[in-house]
């Protein structure tokens, strides 16, 4: 059952997605070759305490660390470690907490120094459709729409969508009503309502859409080892039209990047 939440819910939720957004911001300039994944995990966990906030995936389902982080066909849920990060490098870096009772989880694949034209194409594509499927979260659509625009981007561009994992509701759990595939039909599935949350998540492989599973029963990799590349946003529906709690404004600003790319989701300007 979707829960939707009050404009009063929704703003404790932009705090909780926003410390996540600030997490992923000083973590960006950090992320170069010879630095560990595990090094920026307990970055990450003690500036997410030391702004009032738990980590939201330490413990969560078992998970061992604060972070998920997937470097190259590494899809989603990697555990860090203390392999260095290498030049070419890219990596997944998902991202949760959990402050006044709610949950905010976002995502964004970063390079590693100089990055190869196709693995920074499957990047741009990737986050593109993340928006383009933003824009069917409105009144009267439903959970096909968003899946069936990411699906048609990223497949025209020869990419695989993988099936076994999507994005979700969003609430005082992670893991909430409706579960938002990447894929689907146009006007199929469950029906958006007002003031309902959801993590919108493109998970878009170079290759083929098949995946398969490490050992330790978390890391996810693309069946052919190809790089596969993860942006997500957490979107509420207000007043009928998608409005991004989440950023990647702070990313942005630590890799002085300049774009307006928010811009139409935005009803706010962060500090």
């Amino acid at each position: 059952m979707i829960i939707p939440k009050s404009r009063e819910e929704i703003e404790l939720m932009r705090e909780s997605a926003l410390i996540v957004s600030k997490t992923l911001g000083i973590l960006a300039p950090e992320i170069k070759p010879g630095v560990t994944t595990l090094e920026l995990d307990k970055m990450a966990e003690e500036f997410i305490r030391d702004h009032g906030a738990e980590p939201g995936f330490l413990g969560l389902y078992d998970f061992p660390n604060s972070l998920c982080m997937s470097p190259n066909a590494q899809v989603v849920h990697g555990i860090p470690n203390k392999t260095p990060l290498k030049e070419g490098d890219i990596i997944s870096i998902d991202c949760g907490a959990i402050k006044n009772g709610f949950y905010g989880d976002h995502a964004y694949t970063f390079e590693v120094g100089e990055v190869a034209p196709e693995v920074k194409k499957l990047l741009e594509v990737t986050k593109e459709s993340l928006y383009i499927g933003m824009r069917e979260f409105k009144a009267g659509n439903r959970v096909g729409d968003v899946g069936y625009a990411i699906q048609k981007y990223t497949e025209e561009h020869g990419y695989g969508v993988v099936r076994e994992l999507v994005g979700h509701g969003l609430g005082r759990t992670m893991h909430e009503d409706p579960e938002m595939p990447n894929y689907g039909r146009r006007g199929r599935g469950k029906k958006f309502i007002e003031g309902m949350v959801v993590a919108i998540e493109p998970m878009i492989n170079m290759g083929t859409k098949r995946i398969k599973q490490l050992p330790d029963g978390w890391t996810i990799l693309t069946a052919d080892n190809k790089p596969s590349a993860h942006f997500e946003h957490n979107v509420a529906l207000v007043d009928g039209k998608p409005e991004l709690l989440s950023t990647f404004k702070y990313i942005y600003e630590s890799l002085k990047i300049n774009t307006k790319e928010e811009d139409e989701f935005r009803a706010k300007v962060y500090d």
